[in-house]
């Protein structure tokens, strides 16, 4: 066993602590990484306050992870020591159903396993629950670990292996690029990356946004068009507009007043989860062929191509990097929409 520094949190309104935890022994397809880097996501909040029940204690959160290679298994092919490296929201899956053939292994019909607060075997991880990159080390097999291509820096990289991922996915899958008209909804941690990679992609990027406060940077990442849904005109002047929506917000909308911004045959992307229930009218969906879905994270081959993309085109995540000891006070930043445009731990830190 390996013994790492991390932060923990033991109770839904407890505070980040700094704790020893065990990692696992290096088998042949392992991979050790020296965790440099862990951005806060806001699914971390979510579990470590158990906003979606079900958070075990101690949690040590963290799917935004990037380091060096530190070690190897003796069955590992693709990494050596020192490589530049990243881990994102999953660590595993069976890798036997459909969706694991098919690459998508973030859709595995027996449960993949995410990079924290998952059930294990104690031989997966002492304590038999997975712990995340809050954290100095951290132990995966080597079908999960991305390689972070030398056009990146380690910290604006860290917050790609989730929200990156949860972006390029469905504006890939929904084919975003030239000559498409693409809308994001909201101008935050996942909102200001999917401007980046949907312009990027050489499509025509409009940000959908409560307010005008961050026009300027929506422009700056590369969006043609900024405009605050506080206004009703804002809606009028967008009927049928767009290809593609990408809903990154987890307020509750009035979704059938954005799925009106359509035209013939466009899709409107939900990735974040609001509380209430959708109300959406059949007419509005009926009359334009258009398209409700959702999309969850990325499977690791196409992760790995987002990172890939990202290098290519110079994109990063916007941070703002912290000390492990000041997490608790950026959590509240988070939920106060105090922070452009996402939170990165410096493990050194630790």
């Amino acid at each position: 066993m390996t013994t790492a520094a991390a932060y923990a949190i033991t109770a839904p309104d407890g505070s980040f602590e700094k704790v020893s935890i065990e990692r696992r022994d290096l088998g042949p397809h392992d991979v050790l990484i020296d965790i440099k880097y862990a951005g806060i996501c806001h699914s971390d909040i979510h579990t470590a306050r158990n906003e979606w029940h079900g958070t075990s204690y101690p949690c040590v959160p963290g799917h935004e992870i990037a380091g060096l290679v530190a070690g190897v298994g003796s069955a590992v092919q693709k990494f050596k020591i020192g490589d530049r490296v990243g881990v994102g929201c999953l660590v595993n899956s069976c890798g036997k159903c459909g969706p694991c053939l098919a690459d998508e292994e973030q859709y595995c019909l027996n449960g993949p396993i995410w990079t924290y607060n998952n059930p294990v075997e104690e031989s997966v991880q002492v304590g038999g629950i997975t712990f995340g990159g809050y954290s100095t080390e951290i132990v995966v097999t080597e079908q999960f670990v991305l390689s972070i291509p030398e056009g990146i820096g380690l910290d604006v990289a860290a917050p790609l292996l989730c929200a990156g991922a949860t972006l390029y996915s469905p504006l890939r899958h929904w084919e975003a690029g030239p000559g498409k008209q693409v809308a994001i909804i909201g101008m935050g941690g996942l909102g200001h990356v999917g401007v980046k990679i949907a312009a990027a992609m050489g499509a025509e990027v409009t940000v959908l946004s409560q307010s005008l406060r961050k026009r300027e940077d929506g422009l700056r990442l590369g969006a043609s068009h900024y405009h605050a849904t506080s206004d009703r005109q804002t809606f009028r002047e967008l009927r049928g507009r767009f290809d593609l929506i990408v809903n990154t917000v987890s307020a509750d909308l009035p979704i059938d007043d954005y799925l009106k911004l359509l035209s013939l045959n466009g899709t409107m992307v939900l990735l974040g989860l609001p509380d209430a229930a959708l109300t959406v009218r059949a007419n509005t969906l009926a009359t334009r062929r258009r398209a409700l879905a959702g999309s969850m994270i990325a499977g690791i081959a196409q992760t790995q191509e987002m990172l890939n993309f990202c290098a290519a085109h110079g994109i990063g995540a916007e941070i703002e990097v912290i000390s492990a000891d000041e997490i608790d006070g950026a959590y509240d930043r988070v939920m106060a929409s105090d922070v452009q445009y996402r939170f990165v731990i410096d493990v050194a830190t630790m």
